[in-house]
């Protein structure tokens, strides 16, 4: 899936984010390669002109497969599709990766059917779902009490009115229950100011919040990059697209534990054996879109490409805090029932 949290009706569809710098960043693009975020095709179409020999195309959600049916057998068994997630994609061969590649958020794909709920932008049933199953954005929201839902607006959108939006969301399902995309947007909207020009809109932070919590986007995230690391051969490399602050500070820290730059949490502690470090930085800073990409594709404005390669020490589980995953304290969505 390529696409941001940020929804702008300018948004030009269906073109592959920052795919230059991955290709350059990386090269050479041999042997197999994994797009764990398939979506149209254009990272997998990207890496197998550029020399992979095969790629395995993995995305939650189903439809995406049979839109590329038109165009898929032409690869033969260059590309192999799996309806998958992040957090098995070591799963999905049996052969150690050369090269991942992870796009993060909702698909301009997805946005641009009404039907799948993603979009403030269109009315349509409140969906959210990737993958086309469990628990829907409607149900979550018609369900969840007032402290779960403002723990998720805050903690997964970042959005400061979290508890006027919660409680008025309370409100509202109480008079009859929430949807559509349009009547939650238009909740949200009157708790919040007017945006001022170039702002954006006010529900942008609370359906970001709410499509991540319905997805468990963050832990799949999280899963997923574990998952790589345990995948990856040593040289393979790990490319990782971010659209805004709370994955970029997951994909940022994540490679900075695995390198050894994260330091010591306490200079006054005793000093211990660091193990030896699962990843090297290819990028110490984030990539992003120059002016010809920008120009191009305005939704790489807010993109940020991080890379790192695998070494040969040993895959290993980390800290879900270490790398700054946010977490609802009452997991669970408890019910207001």
């Amino acid at each position: 899936m390529a696409g941001p949290a940020r929804e702008t009706p300018d948004a030009a569809p269906h073109i592959p984010v920052l795919l230059r710098p991955i290709l350059a960043t990386c090269a050479p693009i041999t042997g197999l390669w994994l797009d764990g975020t398939f979506g149209a095709g254009g990272y997998t179409r990207g890496l197998l002109a550029a020399g992979a020999d095969r790629v395995i195309g993995v995305d939650r959600d189903p439809a995406v497969f049979e839109m590329a049916k038109d165009w898929a057998d032409e690869y033969g068994d260059r590309l192999t599709l799996v309806q998958g997630t992040f957090g098995k994609l070591d799963e999905y061969t049996d052969a150690p990766l050369d090269g991942v590649v992870l796009d993060l958020g909702v698909s301009s794909m997805q946005l641009d059917q009404p039907d799948r709920g993603f979009s403030f932008m269109r009315d349509g049933p409140l969906d959210m779902r990737m993958s086309q199953d469990g628990p829907s954005a409607a149900d979550l929201v018609n369900t969840a009490d007032e402290a779960t839902l403002a723990d998720i607006l805050y903690h997964y959108g970042e959005e400061r009115a979290s508890r006027r939006i919660a409680r008025t969301i309370i409100a509202a399902r109480g008079d009859a229950p929430i949807e559509t995309t349009a009547r939650l947007a238009g909740i949200v909207e009157r708790c919040l100011p007017r945006p001022k020009p170039g702002q954006s809109h006010p529900a942008t932070r609370s359906f970001q919040a709410i499509r991540i919590a319905v997805n468990d986007e963050y832990a799949e995230l999280a899963r997923g990059l574990e998952a790589a690391m345990r995948a990856l051969k040593p040289g393979g490399k790990l490319a990782v697209v971010t659209f805004h602050s709370i994955e970029d500070r997951i994909a940022k820290r994540f490679f900075a534990v695995t390198s050894g730059g994260a330091g010591r949490a306490n200079r006054y502690a005793p000093e211990t054996v660091e193990a030896a470090a699962p990843f090297r930085l290819l990028t110490r800073r984030a990539i992003v879109a120059d002016d010809e990409e920008l120009a191009e594709n305005p939704r790489s404005r807010s993109a940020k490409l991080r890379v790192g390669v695998r070494t040969d020490a040993p895959a290993t589980p980390v800290d879900r805090d270490a790398i700054g995953m946010p977490s609802i304290p009452d997991k669970g969505h408890r019910s207001h029932a």
